[in-house]
């Protein structure tokens, strides 16, 4: 998808707060592939966190990180995971359902493709 319409969509990814920390709720498929991350408590370490992440995942990506006082994440009840798009406008033009299982990567080209034609 990024690659069909990177040209006409700014694409990010906002990196918000860690969803399995070691120090929190650490998901047993994070120690199946050797991810062992603290919740970061200082904004460098957050952008250290989000620097490694899309360097392992090969992400294309440009990342945003969001401040540790999650307003992002709160403002767009982010957690911990969720496909938004925001119109020329500034408004949303498409709201995802919570991840993981409302992660709908196809649902939210429909909603490209639509706001391109409009364009």
């Amino acid at each position: 998808m990024y690659d069909d319409y990177k040209d006409r969509v700014e694409f990010f990814l906002v990196y918000i707060r860690e969803a399995h920390p070691t120090d929190g709720r650490q998901a047993r498929i994070n120690e199946r592939h050797n991810i062992f991350v603290k919740q970061p408590a200082k904004y460098v370490e957050r952008v250290a966190v989000a620097k490694e992440m899309c360097t392992q995942l090969d992400l294309k990506l440009p990342p945003l990180i969001d401040n540790l006082d999650d307003r992002v994440n709160q403002a767009y009840n982010a957690e911990p995971d969720r496909l938004y798009l925001i119109g020329v406008d500034g408004r949303i033009a498409y709201q995802g359902a919570r991840g993981p299982r409302g992660f709908d990567p196809a649902e939210l080209e429909v909603a490209i493709r639509e706001a391109v034609r409009k364009e």
